[in-house]
């Protein structure tokens, strides 16, 4: 609790502002509910999802006779910081909401549901070394290299096919030929550029030379990172191939200098093969006019295959829900449960919109991406982000990963200096901590 206690004092200097403005979105619970057992409270922190929670929390309750009360943050509120003031004002939530990051702050408040039923179902919970399974996992994302299938049809790339560094160079180079053909800017939209969308090449390819190919408790190279402060040798050496393959195949104008959004837009458009972003963009894809002028394509996603033979995506929840130890335990851990099977399943993915991270949900969202997901989820070719272990900003933070990657795109280094730079970067900054 040592990351608690100095908000505490914060809290407390700031005169209880904090409180103030959490107060008015606690849902009252009566100690004669509590006592019965008949209301739970959770919070919930994806504000695009709100009214779909109380779709979630009726249909429990006319099963159960179990009232769930939502309450919900808006966003770009500080969802921990609400928490907090929750907390030091004895009004905490029986189910919180958490990002990885968030649970450092809740060390010992929370039930280990590593016994429940939803728990063999699934590997996307989250997992503390010290407290065991803490987090419930609602909903899933992925990173893969993501592919527009009308394109690789026109072009005879099979997207399976792509299952090491010579296919996954074929594919770009039989996209190439018909680049002017089919009217594309670039077989790939990768970009380099630091400042604004470090954070994709910084975090989330890095995961990819951390994580690809992996079962997903393997450690291995994240533990080389913490432990040895370097990169291996050779997986790397691999990997920077890849890098350089997207470098020399990605459109020029974004490659070092674009915007998250042009690159999303141009992929929309039928202006890329592949991008190197994960599924989060489904969202945009179904609501951009020129998605629908690009004929709605479908899409998919094939391993980040720098070796051959790596047969996985990246996959994880972004939030879970946790159940805090002092509050209406039995009734919240049992909601969760519920929640997993297929009344709450129905209801979060087709109605939420959310990636089932349980290997034997039977529906589908309607997010472009959510097929493809659910079929690595189910075949158990998934690997883990342990890239969000790494030191905050790392990756995407002046001096960081992401600025080895724009190097490397803009010719400053090869193969051999990105690696450098990598261990460099590694070791410079695991120095600070």
């Amino acid at each position: 609790m040592k990351n608690l206690s100095r908000w505490m004092l914060c809290l407390v200097i700031t005169g209880g502002m904090l409180f103030t403005g959490c107060s008015s979105q606690v849902a009252e619970v009566t100690e004669e509910e509590e006592a019965a057992g008949g209301t739970i409270t959770l919070l919930n922190i994806k504000s695009e999802i709100n009214e779909q929670m109380e779709t979630l929390a009726k249909a429990y309750q006319a099963e159960t006779g179990v009232e769930v009360k939502i309450m919900n943050v808006p966003a770009g509120v500080d969802a921990q910081a609400t928490l907090k003031g929750y907390y030091l004002s004895d009004q905490m939530p029986d189910i919180i909401a958490c990002e990885a990051s968030g649970f450092s702050n809740w060390e010992g408040l929370l039930v280990d549901m590593s016994d429940q039923d939803w728990a063999k179902r699934t590997e996307a919970a989250y997992v503390d070394s010290t407290y065991g399974t803490i987090g419930f996992p609602y909903t899933t994302e992925a990173i893969g290299l993501a592919y527009n299938a009308d394109i690789l049809e026109k072009c005879g790339v099979d997207p399976a096919s792509i299952t090491g560094p010579s296919a996954m160079r074929s594919a770009f180079e039989a996209v190439a030929a018909k680049k002017d053909e089919l009217g594309l800017k670039a077989v790939v939209g990768y970009s380099a550029e630091p400042v604004n969308l470090g954070w994709s090449a910084g975090n989330h390819l890095t995961g990819v030379y951390i994580d690809s190919g992996l079962a997903r408790d393997d450690t291995t190279y994240i533990d080389m990172i913490a432990n040895d402060k370097k990169v291996d040798d050779t997986r790397f050496a691999d990997f920077a191939q890849m890098i350089g393959l997207f470098n020399q195949y990605s459109d020029p104008e974004l490659l070092t200098a674009g915007i998250y959004d042009d690159q999303v837009a141009d992929f929309a458009a039928g202006k890329y093969a592949f991008i190197t972003q994960g599924s989060w963009i489904g969202a945009s894809l179904t609501s951009s006019d020129a998605y629908a002028a690009a004929g709605s394509f479908k899409v998919g996603m094939v391993p980040y295959a720098f070796e051959d033979g790596m047969d996985t995506i990246l996959t994880a929840a972004p939030s879970w829900w946790g159940v805090f130890k002092e509050g209406n335990v039995e009734a919240a851990v049992a909601f969760l449960e519920w929640c997993s099977e297929d009344a709450g399943q129905k209801i979060l993915v087709e109605s939420a919109g959310c990636v089932s991270p349980f290997t034997d949900c039977k529906y589908v969202a309607s997010d472009p991406f959510a097929q493809t997901i659910s079929d690595y989820i189910a075949a158990g070719k998934t690997s883990n982000w342990h890239w969000m272990q790494l030191p905050e900003g790392i990756g995407n933070s002046e001096g960081g990963f992401c600025y080895s990657y724009y190097r490397y795109a803009s010719g400053e280094l090869d193969a051999n200096g990105f690696k450098d730079e990598f261990n460099r970067t590694i070791e410079e900054w695991y120095a600070k901590l």
